[in-house]
């Protein structure tokens, strides 16, 4: 009998990778450590360690069940670490999670999961970041000199309609809980779908 293919798919992930890839070549050194959070589908897992070859990645899901698609999203894929289940709000995060990385990658996160996660983000890349990383972090955001999209709109009442823990979060108080945990905006880069990558790192 045919196996089921234990592979998720988002059609966003499948939209904004090439573009996420682009950036994280421009940003990122030729080589590191990529301690990827809440890594979902493991479409950008295999997508963008694959476009970024002198970087191993450790993918990681809050959901256990997200952890067999990583897997064979990103099976045959020497650099990419067996994913490891993890919660932000956690502390310490589980042995599993490297140390010190050269970066962390969150993709649309901080919207999709209580406020408090925020928080507890950015004190964990505080953490396990190196001296020199940066945690990069995408997905849409509300910002008070920048008139929200009409679609921006409208997924940030869909998303509190289906948990109202969940919601876009304003920029402004992103930055405060980042600062709290020692990190600073570095980068603010605009992507399509108005979608922001931001960099975050210390002063």
């Amino acid at each position: 009998m045919p196996t089921t293919d234990p592979r998720q798919h988002s059609p966003a992930a499948e939209r904004n990778t090439a573009p996420i890839l682009t950036q994280l070549q421009t940003l990122l050194p030729p080589r590191g450590v990529m301690l990827e959070i809440a890594s979902g589908t493991g479409q950008h897992a295999a997508a963008l360690s694959a476009g970024l070859p002198g970087w191993e990645w450790q993918p990681t899901d809050f959901d256990a069940r997200a952890l067999a698609s990583i897997s064979a999203w990103c099976e045959g894929l020497s650099r990419v670490r067996v994913p490891a289940q993890l919660d932000v709000l956690s502390t310490p995060w589980p042995s599993q999670i490297p140390t010190a990385v050269d970066a962390i990658f969150c993709a649309n996160m901080i919207h999709i999961a209580p406020w408090a996660c925020t928080g507890a983000l950015m004190q964990g890349a505080a953490r396990h970041l190196k001296k020199e990383g940066v945690l990069i972090t995408y997905g849409p955001y509300l910002e008070a000199t920048t008139p929200t999209a009409a679609g921006n709109l409208a997924f940030d009442a869909d998303l509190r309609s289906r948990n109202p823990a969940w919601g876009l979060r304003e920029l402004a108080q992103v930055a405060l809980v980042a600062k709290e945990a020692g990190l600073i905006l570095r980068q603010r880069i605009g992507m399509p779908a108005n979608n922001l990558l931001l960099v975050w790192g210390r002063p």
